[in-house]
C-alpha cells in the first residue's frame, strides 16, 4: 500500500514537472515570437521612415527649381543648357526625350526575345537544358551596370558604326541594346514564376480534352499567366528607365530632342550624374538636378504602380 502511494506520489510529481517544462517552452517560444514580430516591425518602420526621408529631401531641395522655374516650363522646356553663362536653359524635355527613346527601343529589343525565353526555359525546354539555361540567364542580372557601359562604349560602338556609318559613335541604340541585356533577365525570372505559377489542373484538362501542347500553351497557361507575364515586362521596364552608368558611357550624352536612333541623346539619369559633381551647392543649378530626380522619381513611381496593380490582380486570382 504504501508503495503504490510512493508510485502514486511520484508519477504526479513527474507529470508536474512535464507540465512545468511545457509550460516554460511555450513561455519562451512566445517571447521569441514576441521579439522576432518586434524586430521585423522595427526593421518595416525602418524601412518606411528611409524611403520617406528620401522622398522628402529630393521634393525638398527640387521645391526651389520648380518655383523659380515654373513645373510647366521645367517639363516641357525644349532646351537643357543649365551652364551656359548668359542664358542657362532649364528644361528637361530633351532628357525626357532621350530616356523615352532609349527605354522604348530597350522595350522594343527586349520583351520578344525575354518572352520568347520565358516560354523556352517554363514549358518546352528539358529539365536539363533549363537547369543550364536559367542560371546563365540570372548571372546576367549580376553583372555590374559599368561593365555593359563600358562594353558598349569600347566594343558595341564600332559594331553598330560599321553597320550604320552613323556620325554619332555613341547613340541611343547603342545604350538600348545593352539595357535590352540588363532587362532580359529580370523580365525572363519573374515571367517564369508567372507561368510556373498556373495551376497544374489547368494543363492536365487541356490535355484531358485533347490540346496539343501548344493549344495548351497558346490557349491555357500564357492567357492564364498574361498578368504576371506584363508585371515582369513593366518592372523591367522601370528597371531600363532607372538605369544610369550604362546610358552614361553609352548614349553620348547629348541634351537633343530627337527620334533618332543613331542620334546621340541624353537621359535624365545620366544628366544627373555627369552634372551634380561640378556644381555650386544651393545654386538654381543644384536644385534643377533635384527637379529632374523628382520627375524621374514620379515615373519610376508610376511604372512600378501599375506593375503592383497588375501583379494584385495575378496574385488574386491564383491564391
Amino acid at each position: 500500500m504504501t508503495m503504490k502511494i510512493a508510485i502514486g506520489i511520484r508519477s504526479s510529481l513527474k507529470g508536474l514537472k512535464q507540465r512545468l517544462i511545457s509550460r516554460h517552452r511555450s513561455e519562451m517560444y512566445n517571447k521569441k515570437e514576441y521579439a522576432i514580430k518586434a524586430i521585423l516591425f522595427v526593421v518595416t518602420l525602418t524601412t518606411i521612415f528611409t524611403l520617406s526621408a528620401v522622398f522628402f529631401f529630393i521634393f525638398s531641395e527640387a521645391l526651389p527649381a520648380f518655383d523659380e522655374i515654373g513645373v510647366i516650363e521645367f517639363i516641357t522646356g525644349p532646351v537643357w543648357n543649365p551652364t551656359s553663362p548668359t542664358n542657362p536653359a532649364y528644361g528637361i524635355l530633351p532628357l525626357l526625350c532621350g530616356t523615352f527613346l532609349v527605354s522604348l527601343g530597350a522595350s522594343v529589343i527586349a520583351i520578344p526575345i525575354g518572352i520568347g525565353c520565358t516560354i523556352y526555359l517554363a514549358e518546352i525546354a528539358h529539365p536539363k537544358i533549363r537547369s543550364l539555361l536559367k542560371p546563365a540567364i540570372e548571372i546576367l542580372a549580376g553583372i555590374p551596370s559599368v561593365v555593359y557601359g563600358f562594353f558598349a562604349l569600347v566594343i558595341l560602338s564600332d559594331w553598330i558604326y560599321a553597320i550604320f556609318h552613323n556620325t554619332y559613335r555613341l547613340n541611343a541604340l547603342n545604350g538600348a541594346i545593352m539595357l535590352a541585356v540588363m532587362m532580359i533577365p529580370i523580365m525572363v525570372s519573374l515571367a517564369e514564376d508567372a507561368m510556373n505559377s498556373v495551376p497544374k489542373e489547368l494543363r492536365e484538362a487541356a490535355y484531358a480534352l485533347g490540346a496539343t501542347r501548344w493549344e495548351t500553351l497558346k490557349g491555357i497557361i500564357i492567357p492564364a499567366s498574361l498578368s504576371g507575364i506584363t508585371a515582369a515586362i513593366m518592372l523591367s521596364i522601370g528597371r531600363a528607365v532607372g538605369e544610369t552608368m550604362t546610358v552614361l558611357m553609352a548614349c553620348g550624352n547629348t541634351p537633343i530632342i530627337t527620334w533618332d536612333m543613331l542620334s546621340s541623346v541624353e537621359t535624365m539619369t545620366a544628366a544627373i550624374a555627369i552634372e551634380m559633381g561640378e556644381i555650386n551647392f544651393g545654386s538654381l543649378h543644384y536644385h534643377a538636378l533635384f527637379a529632374v530626380g523628382a520627375v524621374l522619381f514620379v515615373i519610376t513611381f508610376a511604372i512600378n504602380f501599375v506593375a503592383d496593380l497588375v501583379l494584385s490582380k495575378f496574385t488574386e486570382v491564383y491564391h
